[in-house]
């Protein structure tokens, strides 16, 4: 992976292909949104992130909850890590320096298998979504595995939140057959301003599934 700068817009690039642009991030924001209706609400909710990108989504969730909440942010790129210190910080307002905020620079999935029953929202904002592109281990997280795992780490009433560049049927027949609620939005890149349409795929772990 590799950061460019083009005037003020700062590119992410893996493999040579553009990844993320600091000029499109609506969705990564309505992600946040979305996924944090409910933990918002809670006075100490626990979130995780999976993906740092350029923090727009980081910034976006600790704007939404409150001042006991705990956000761990799990990045397997230390590069990704290192640059939100750096250079993109003043992108999404130093996320990192949040005191909520603990970031653990290691798959998401580790964070997912060791903290059952521990979160009120997990976000996942990894590669390009079940779709993934960047290395193909990321597709784990999108399985019938992966799915179990997510749920088995969200509280009751837990939601999984997952971005994709585009819609994914048998993804969301999976989310279905892992006893989700699920919910598909469709929002643009820029939100009000237009660009692509990527796709929010929202899982509600409900009570009436049992445990």
């Amino acid at each position: 992976m590799k950061l460019m700068r083009r005037g003020d817009e700062y590119i992410i690039l893996a493999d040579g292909a553009i990844l993320m642009s600091s000029r499109m991030h609506g969705s990564e924001e309505a992600l946040a949104t979305f996924a944090c209706q409910r933990a918002r609400t809670v006075k100490q909710p626990s979130v995780l992130i999976g993906g740092l990108g350029m923090g727009f989504t980081l910034r976006a969730t600790l704007d939404l909850l409150p001042p006991h909440a705990t956000v761990v942010v799990a990045e397997l790129v230390p590069a990704v890590v290192e640059w939100n210190r750096g250079p993109l910080g003043p992108l999404a307002g130093h996320p990192l320096k949040d005191r909520r905020v603990r970031v653990e620079t290691s798959d998401v999935a580790v964070a997912l298998n060791s903290r059952p029953g521990q979160f009120d929202a997990v976000l996942l904002d990894v590669d390009n979504g079940p779709s993934a592109v960047t290395a193909s281990k990321n597709s784990g997280l999108y399985d019938n595995r992966g799915i179990a795992a997510a749920r088995a780490a969200l509280k009751m009433e837990g939601v999984l939140a997952v971005w994709a560049a585009q819609e994914d049927r048998k993804f969301e027949q999976r989310l279905r057959h892992a006893r989700f609620d699920v919910q598909v939005q469709r929002v643009r890149g820029r939100l009000k301003k237009g660009g692509p349409r990527h796709t929010i795929f929202l899982s509600h772990k409900s009570s009436r599934w049992g445990i």
